[in-house]
């Protein structure tokens, strides 16, 4: 799903990592449904469906929206990520991806990743490829997360403004960011539909 684009020309693609970039995202909604369905008062379908409507914030931020203030939320959280790093390194890039990234590169299009997995996990994650290389590497730390954080980020270090930048992410959350900060935004479909992201993105 395409939204209505700014004419001007882009100088920077960020791309969200998960479900966008990596093909991660049926792994991680299982194994949030079975966390979620063991802590909390939801069936595994309910926690399921829970995860994926909240997908696009880290973790422990999709437990505070859903659960918030209980205090078994960090613990939660927790055994998620240690849990999810298990076979992480394991999944494949989509297969257009390292095509691609050379691709916009050669077109004078500067690729930067914004993802709300944490740093190391995907700096740990693209060492084991050697290609495609990315012109900028964002994940969360310490409260430096994708949205507007990063994108001012990616203002200060291109030195581009927002009609210059497009952002590709499969969550409603990424669609609703770019909306925010006024970058065009691409849905890519899987963890949604067209339609979802027509709900919320300008005509």
């Amino acid at each position: 799903m395409q939204s209505n684009l700014n004419s001007q020309r882009k100088k920077v693609c960020v791309f969200d990592f998960d479900g966008t970039l990596v093909n991660s995202m049926t792994g991680f909604a299982e194994l949030a449904g079975k966390i979620i369905e063991a802590h909390y008062s939801l069936t595994y379908q309910q926690a399921h469906s829970a995860y994926l409507k909240t997908s696009g914030l880290p973790f422990i931020q999709q437990l505070e929206s859903l659960f918030p203030k209980n205090p078994i939320n960090p613990t939660a959280a927790n055994s998620f990520e240690i849990k999810k790093r298990k076979d992480y390194l394991n999944k494949l890039f989509f297969q257009e991806v390292p095509q691609l990234i050379p691709y916009l590169q050669e077109q004078g299009i500067h690729t930067v990743i914004s993802s709300n997995n944490g740093q190391e996990v995907v700096e740990e994650y693209l060492s084991q490829w050697p290609a495609p290389r990315f012109d900028l590497v964002l994940g969360f730390q310490d409260g430096f997360s994708k949205g507007e954080p990063h994108f001012r980020k990616v203002f200060d270090h291109f030195q581009v403004l927002p009609q210059e930048i497009l952002f590709v992410g499969d969550s409603l959350h990424d669609a609703q960011i770019a909306i925010r900060s006024n970058i065009d935004f691409i849905g890519r479909e899987g963890t949604f539909l067209a339609a979802d992201f027509k709900t919320i993105s300008p005509q």
